[in-house]
């Protein structure tokens, strides 16, 4: 296969990408783009097809994106639903599953002279506190 889908190709891609398939058939998209079901199959599996298909997706989706995440926040809200509450924050790019740590002065951290800065909080705290 060359580098570029041909127009057949795009026009499966547009059909299925589309909720519920467009309301047409594996079957019948195969037929709108000229070949057989088995042909579509073939398609489908290919890494190129597949990421203009993804890219499609998301580009149909991203239309309801703010109507799934305010449903989302409505459901994590009305059952106090924990799980749903987190998959909310996380669609919404505020809640992330990594945490990026960079250090300013691009040296190591001083172990040893963060334990005598926390010695020193403390016997400071506990003498406040007498």
């Amino acid at each position: 296969m060359a580098n570029t889908l041909s127009a057949e190709q795009l026009i499966a891609i547009d059909w299925l990408a589309q909720p519920k398939k467009g309301g047409k058939t594996y079957e019948e998209i195969a037929e709108l783009c000229g070949v057989t079901s088995r042909t579509l199959e073939n398609w489908r599996k290919n890494a190129m097809f597949d990421a203009e298909f993804r890219r499609a997706l998301r580009r149909n989706n991203d239309v309801r994106l703010p109507e799934l995440l305010q449903s989302l926040a409505d459901i994590a809200i009305r059952d106090g639903n924990a799980a749903m509450a987190k998959l909310a924050l996380q669609v919404g790019g505020v809640l992330t599953e990594s945490i990026e740590v960079t250090n300013k002065d691009g040296e190591g951290t001083d172990i040893e002279a963060l334990r005598l800065r926390v010695a020193s909080l403390t016997q400071r705290q506990s003498e406040t506190s007498k």
